[in-house]
Parts: C-alpha cells; sequence; structure tokens
C-alpha cells in the first residue's frame, strides 16, 4: 500500500478514534491553541466525517499519512464538498469572532458562542419614542460598564445624554480648576434631558404659577413627553422664554420688594443652566463670598466673624447694602462679566433671553433693560458672578496691596 503525506487536516479511518483526534484538529480547524474544547461545529464535522468514513470502502483509494494520524482518501467529488464544507465553518467561526453570531451558527437556537465580550451593555431607558415609558426620552441611551482592565476608572459617557450630566461636568469642573484663564465653548450639550427632569424635581412643588398658568403638579402628568419637547426646543434655538408675572411682598421698613414669578419651563431650564455654570465660577468664587452659594448660607458668614472677632484684633467693621441691586443690575455688564469665562454663544444668548423677557404686572408686559427678577432661578448666580468681578476681586485686591495691619 502506497503511503502518502501531505498537509492539512487531520483525520482518521476508524470512527472510535475521531474523539481521541480531536484535540490534535482544534487548532486545524478554529486557530485555537491545543488543548481548547471544540466548539459545537467542529464537533458537528467530525461526526460528519467519521459517518463518510463508514460508508468508505478501505480499497478504494490509498491511505495517507498527516500529521502523525491516517486517513483514507475519498473521491475527488466528496473531496471537494468536504472542502467546501471546512471553508464554510471556517467562515461561520470568523463570523462568531466579530459578534455576528446567530441561531444559525448551530442546530440548537440557544446555543452560545464561547468568547465573552469585555464588557455588558444594559439598557437603561426605553425606545427612542418613549411610548408606555415613564423613562427619560430617547436620547438617552445604554449605559456602558467599563472593560475589567480599565476598573479603576470612572466610566465615561459615550454620548451627550447617557448618564447624568453630573459625569459629564467632572471635566468642566477639572478644566475650570486648572486654569482660570480658560473660556469654555461648548456648555449646551450638558443640557439634557436627565438634566432637565432632575431640574424640574428640584423645584419647589408649592410655587405659585407664572404667566403660563403651568403648577408643578399639573406639569408632572407627561413629564417624559413634556421635558423631550422642552430639551427639543432648548437645542434647536425655538426656546422662548416668557415674561415674569411681578408680584409685591411687603418688606420690614414699609416698603414692598417686587417679585419675578417665571414661567414653570423657564424655571426649569434656568435651574440646569445654573448646574451646568455653578461647575465653573464655583472654583472661581472667592471664600468671603456667601451668599447664594451651594453649603453656604448666613450662619456660616456669621460664623466667620466670629471666628474673626475672637482670634484677630478687629478696629472696625463695615456695614453696607447696595440699594435695589437685583432690579438695577446692569445687563451689558452681566454679560460681558460671563464673556470672561463662558464662549458657548448658545448660552450666552439663552440667558440674553431671561434678562430680556420683561415683566407683567396688571397684564401689562413691559421690556426691562436693566436688573433681573428677585425670584428668579438664574438670578442669584448672575448676581453673583457681577459682584465676582465688580466688588470681591476688587476687595482680594486691596486687602493684599493696601490694607495694613495683622
Amino acid at each position: 500500500m502506497k503511503v502518502r503525506h501531505r498537509k492539512g487536516v487531520a483525520i482518521h479511518p476508524d470512527p472510535e478514534s475521531c474523539g481521541a483526534g480531536r484535540e490534535a484538529a482544534a487548532e486545524a480547524l478554529t486557530g485555537e491553541a491545543a488543548g481548547q474544547p471544540l466548539s459545537r461545529e467542529n464537533e458537528c464535522l467530525e461526526r460528519r466525517r467519521c459517518y463518510a468514513l463508514r460508508k468508505a470502502t478501505p480499497g478504494t483509494a490509498p491511505l495517507r499519512a498527516v500529521q502523525g494520524l491516517h486517513a483514507v482518501e475519498d473521491p475527488e467529488h466528496a473531496e471537494k464538498s468536504f472542502v467546501q464544507e471546512l471553508g464554510d465553518l471556517v467562515s461561520a467561526r470568523r463570523q462568531a469572532t466579530a459578534g455576528q453570531v446567530g441561531e444559525g451558527m448551530c442546530h440548537k437556537p440557544n446555543c452560545e458562542p464561547d468568547e465573552k465580550s469585555d464588557a455588558c451593555i444594559v439598557p437603561t431607558n426605553g425606545p427612542n419614542n418613549g411610548s408606555g415609558s415613564k423613562l427619560l426620552p430617547a436620547e438617552d441611551r445604554e449605559g456602558r460598564r467599563a472593560a475589567k482592565s480599565n476598573a479603576g476608572h470612572s466610566p465615561a459617557p459615550r454620548t451627550q445624554s447617557r448618564t447624568i450630566a453630573s459625569m459629564g461636568l467632572d471635566g468642566v469642573r477639572e478644566a475650570a480648576r486648572e486654569s482660570r484663564d480658560v473660556r469654555f465653548t461648548a456648555l449646551m450639550h450638558h443640557i439634557t434631558p436627565e438634566l432637565l427632569t432632575k431640574s424640574f424635581h428640584q423645584l419647589k412643588r408649592s410655587a405659585a404659577a407664572g404667566v403660563d398658568g403651568v403648577t408643578w403638579r399639573e406639569y408632572e402628568d407627561g413629564l417624559a413627553d413634556r421635558i423631550v419637547g422642552l430639551w427639543d426646543a432648548v437645542q434647536s434655538g425655538r426656546y422662548r422664554a416668557l415674561p415674569s408675572r411681578r408680584v409685591f411682598i411687603p418688606k420690614p421698613d414699609g416698603r414692598q420688594r417686587p417679585l419675578g414669578i417665571a414661567a414653570l419651563e423657564d424655571k426649569i431650564v434656568q435651574q440646569a443652566v445654573v448646574t451646568v455654570l455653578t461647575a465653573i465660577y464655583e472654583l472661581d468664587f472667592l471664600g468671603f463670598s456667601y451668599g447664594f452659594r451651594p453649603r453656604r448660607n448666613q450662619h456660616n458668614a456669621l460664623d466667620a466673624l466670629c471666628v474673626g472677632f475672637t482670634q484677630r484684633r478687629v478696629n472696625w467693621v463695615l456695614d453696607a447694602d447696595i440699594q435695589s441691586f437685583f432690579d438695577t443690575l446692569d445687563h451689558d455688564w452681566t454679560m460681558r462679566f460671563l464673556e470672561h469665562r463662558i464662549a458657548d454663544r448658545r448660552m450666552l444668548r439663552l440667558i440674553r433671553k431671561w434678562l430680556s423677557a420683561g415683566v407683567v404686572e396688571a397684564g401689562i408686559r413691559t421690556t426691562t433693560k436693566v436688573g433681573t427678577p428677585q425670584g428668579a432661578v438664574i438670578s442669584p448666580l448672575l448676581a453673583n458672578v457681577y459682584l465676582h468681578y465688580a466688588f470681591d476681586l476688587w476687595t482680594h485686591q486691596w486687602r493684599r496691596r493696601e490694607a495694613k495691619g495683622t
């Protein structure tokens, strides 16, 4: 009997030895290292080979020695069929490696590939149309868990609205901390449906309605769809600020203080903008500034004064009040102060809309060229920005260069 040698896939005429040859054949079939278990498609291939070899007659073709194993050579058409079948299986194997595994890969629809992904994707919201879902609208996608090799790092959002805004604002805070001169050119993408929803829940539920007449409880009905429409209007530039409804409350000295009650959607967007800008300006504001700041109040200011009086020698105290400060805030200077840090034109136009929206008093609308309504969500932050550049920085410089004493 003539024995030939060739390189190729090892098979054996004895069906009982097919299982013993699997380990040697695994690397040739799948490209995997020897010793790994054969996948389902390779088992199917081995069974088909064994079935064909049972019908083969040893005398019809010479034996071949292939990689230390013996095989019976089938007729020419059988070998072509086998090569084509092998090519199909290898092609399917490559598709499975590329993540295209389907039910057609094996006989059982529920078969699973051997490979494991480096990270799992977990859906966190409903379909894009938002139908039948109370979750946040459609611009939110799935959240992706970080790979094992990156477990020590905070997972970054893969899209602008995938996670809550606070994660995206971490980068804004870091950039603001590194340099006091950097100007932020892209901030509007932080105004996400998630942030707008969070801003809605931060508002007072019992607050009076603005000129739109919509209360917090009424707006809560169908909140997801309302937020989608509001977010789309803000991002597309179709959003229009409504004038504030002016009311008066008595002051201790007998005078009346004017308050401006904004429309509910204006409050929501203003709260979202305050969240974004606070990430920048909280790193700029000086330590002796206490008004309208997170985790600071008048009690903290009194504590600081008490420490100063008891631990240092104090000769005099200056008590000053800016008359009608909110009502006389200059719009142009406010925008110029904001431009020291904010270069996002869309954000600046949004703030300008609120400053020039005007007020409605006794059914009559009045345009405003100065001032920002007391009671508006955005007004305290704008006042602090104005005072930071017009007063606080000057005071800090005077204390360091001109003030004398210990």
